[in-house]
């Protein structure tokens, strides 16, 4: 049987916020607070999506390519907890790296590349994360630490009745560690793939984190991608941004 992957991009008119009775999530991050400072929130409102994604030039956002694709505009903050700040920043351009598809050929049986650029209106003064050296992640041996950060969910309600089950968050940016794990994929040279195992004390991607940055130091290996099942247990994949392909696409955005 065909595994599909899951994605994490996550539809934002759906969420509730905190809710009496939680179960705390599986992803086991923790409040950034100003950790990550150039990790930002993505509303897409044509597509209803939230994502995650890292400024890497004043005016440029990294993001997934499953969260730019159909649409045109975004609201962006970088503020920690978009909840109080909403959406301040505005979109002048919005791209998806034209070698992204919807091809559901299984968990990994595909090549798509899962990158989106959005161009701010406005450039920001904060500070930026570091794209990688091309073949940076082939030379790093397993259980290198990464840092994973995001606005995704943190927990599933548990009372009784709606929203029962449903993933709840609290707008709030998070991190966690985890490790590079080893992968015998055919598209290996495509997805970094994460373990996120609590047990271990190491965190992982869900609903919402699409886009944010798997880190080496301030350095983006990836960007968060999906998930191998619908609890967001087991291991994470983020889409390897030191190809030579990827890398070129991304700095012609970042030359302007």
């Amino acid at each position: 049987m065909r595994r599909r992957r899951t994605l994490v991009a996550f539809a934002a008119l759906v969420v509730l916020g905190a809710s009496a009775g939680v179960i705390h999530a599986i992803t086991n991050g923790v409040p950034d607070g100003n950790g990550h400072p150039y990790v930002g929130a993505l509303y897409f409102p044509q597509t209803g999506v939230l994502c995650s994604g890292s400024l890497i030039a004043p005016r440029v956002v990294l993001t997934a390519g499953h969260c730019t694709y159909g649409s045109t505009e975004a609201l962006v903050t970088f503020e920690t907890d978009f909840f109080s700040s909403g959406f301040p920043l505005a979109s002048a351009e919005v791209h998806t790296h034209p070698g992204f598809s919807w091809n559901w050929q299984g968990l990994l049986g595909w090549d798509s590349v899962d990158v989106g650029i959005v161009i701010l209106a406005d450039a920001q003064a904060g500070p930026t994360a570091a794209l990688p050296t091309e073949g940076l992640v082939d030379s790093l041996p397993m259980k290198t630490p990464v840092d994973i950060v995001g606005y995704g969910v943190q927990y599933k309600a548990s009372v009784s009745g709606p929203p029962r089950g449903r993933w709840m968050l609290d707008g709030k940016r998070y991190y966690a560690p985890s490790q590079i794990v080893a992968s015998e994929n055919l598209n290996s040279d495509v997805w970094l793939r994460l373990t996120a195992n609590p047990a271990q004390g190491k965190g992982g991607i869900c609903f919402g984190d699409s886009g944010g940055p798997d880190l080496l130091g301030n350095t983006i290996l990836a960007t968060n991608s999906f998930v191998a099942n619908g609890n967001c247990a087991g291991v994470t994949y983020g889409a390897r941004i030191d190809n030579a392909d990827v890398l070129d696409w991304v700095n012609a955005f970042v030359m302007r």
